[in-house]
């Protein structure tokens, strides 16, 4: 009992930081400045007054992080769904992987010429910097949501990306410093195996899930989003032994559960929305305690970071990554803020502690550029992104909180209930509940607006944004659901040209 003291003054002070940073974002919401920013840099100055803090074994760190990446991209995939990311799916994928490798290409060959580092380490840095986080992007947005395409394709590209980015330095890892053809061609073997098998175990192992969701109960409510947790991480397991990629496969296997009914489904995502939001505040605390700010003078490692983030913010995104996007639909305006809004986050800064694990002489002068390039995205390119939304006059809609909730539990699947949010541009959206073609099979039973019930009748006119409880035949749901998404079942990818 000597250590009883000592315990609870430790439990309590982490709980404290833990309490502060959840608050942060009402800092966040006030300075512009992404939450993530406060977790990074108050971690890294936390450890270099505290030394102590900064002892951490770096392999524990990269295993933590990991585990609250595979969270983060798991509850990500949920989010987007089927639906959603079949509306733009070419697109995703098409920008996840070539926008990827052409910024690793670009920031390599800026780190080799302009600062001379030698092939293999411009090479490891350029990749480290190419995954993008619009986890950032949103903590700034703050309640307010971007509608339309531009939201989609960043939710998308950057859980695309991040598996993308981590499998391409795994190859150049693989591949080392030898040179020649020989080392081309192993990397690429390995990059495309970690594709192809990430990307088969996550369909194979989200189609799983569902089935084991839908037909094994539980005794207990809240063992549910457990069992998906679990069952995440035996699908991260499962594509790292066959040598593919664990984030990609637990990224697509959210994505096929995201729109599927289940027993005690909002429960489990609630569950996996928050573990996600402790996951991020997790991640970039552990990254920014391996960072020593007393180590960025060393080398230049500030100066070559500014550079970078300057070419990445204004040369290599906007011009090159603009004509990877060319082929995809977007207005404009659109297309200007998925540009400026790829936002670098934890997936950098933990590639950049893989690149410190080759104890290359020059590894820690990367490992400090990519600490100083990610904190300049996030505080400066995520502080003006409120702003250039405003500017370019995106649909956005602010999303109130709404901590207040009512609901039925039925003992069986309910198939003739659908749960609908009507899009901007649907043929819902202005149309009168009376105007619908939805036939005699189909009704509207309930209808919520901006967190207020509105009564049901014939002349209540819908609009964007309204969440709606729809009861409807099943040979009429797929026309039925078209008519408030917008996208039927079954339609086809309109994401890019072609």
């Amino acid at each position: 009992m000597d250590d009883a003291v000592p315990f609870g003054a430790t439990l309590g002070i982490v709980c404290l930081v833990g309490l502060l940073a959840v608050l942060s974002n009402r800092l966040s919401t006030r300075l512009r400045v992404p939450a993530p920013a406060f977790f990074l840099v108050g971690a890294a100055v936390a450890s270099d007054l505290v030394p102590a803090l900064g002892g951490l074994d770096i392999t524990t760190v990269q295993r933590l992080v990991t585990v609250a990446l595979v969270v983060i991209l798991f509850d990500g995939g949920m989010h987007i769904g089927v639906t959603r990311f079949r509306s733009a799916a070419g697109a995703i994928v098409w920008l996840g992987v070539a926008g990827t490798v052409v910024t690793a290409a670009a920031l390599a060959a800026a780190a080799h010429w302009l600062f001379g580092f030698d092939w293999y380490l411009a090479l490891l840095l350029g990749t480290a910097l190419a995954p993008t986080d619009p986890a950032v992007v949103f903590s700034v947005l703050g309640r307010r949501e971007i509608s339309g395409p531009s939201g989609v394709l960043l939710e998308g590209e950057s859980g695309a990306n991040d598996p993308v980015g981590i499998a391409l330095l795994v190859a150049i890892l693989s591949a080392g410093t030898a040179a020649g053809w020989g080392a081309v061609g192993t990397g690429l073997l390995v990059f495309a195996l970690q594709m192809v098998v990430g990307a088969v175990v996550g369909l194979a192992g989200g189609r799983a899930l569902l089935v084991f969701m839908r037909r094994v109960p539980l005794p207990s409510e809240g063992l549910y989003p457990l069992r998906v947790l679990a069952s995440a991480g035996v699908v991260f397991g499962v594509a790292t032994v066959l040598q593919g990629s664990g984030f990609l496969a637990v990224f697509v296997a959210g994505i096929v559960l995201g729109d599927e009914r289940a027993p005690y489904k909002r429960e489990i995502e609630r569950f996996h929305s928050a573990l996600a939001s402790l996951a991020e505040i997790v991640a970039f605390t552990l990254l920014g305690l391996t960072v020593q700010l007393k180590t960025l003078p060393d080398g230049r490692a500030w100066l070559i970071g500014l550079v970078l983030a300057v070419l990445m913010a204004f040369v290599v995104r906007p011009v090159l990554v603009g004509l990877v996007l060319l082929p995809v639909r977007l207005s404009r305006a659109e297309r200007v803020f998925v540009l400026w809004s790829g936002l670098k986050g934890a997936v950098p800064v933990l590639l950049g502690t893989y690149i410190l694990t080759t104890h290359d002489p020059g590894a820690l002068r990367v490992y400090d550029v990519v600490f100083v390039v990610v904190l300049f995205s996030v505080v400066v390119s995520g502080g003006l992104v409120p702003w250039l939304a405003t500017r370019l006059a995106l649909p956005m809609r602010v999303v109130e909180p709404e901590p207040w909730a009512l609901g039925l539990r039925f003992r069986d699947e309910p198939h003739g209930m659908h749960r609908y949010t009507v899009a901007a541009g649907a043929p819902a959206d202005g149309a009168s509940i009376e105007a619908l073609p939805m036939g005699e099979n189909a009704w509207v039973s309930f209808v919520s607006r901006a967190g207020a019930l509105v009564q049901v009748r014939g002349e209540t006119v819908l609009e964007a944004g309204d969440e709606l409880l729809v009861l409807a035949e099943p040979d009429v749901a797929d026309e039925v659901e078209g008519l408030f998404t917008g996208v039927p079942d079954g339609a086809p990818d309109v994401g890019a040209e072609g």
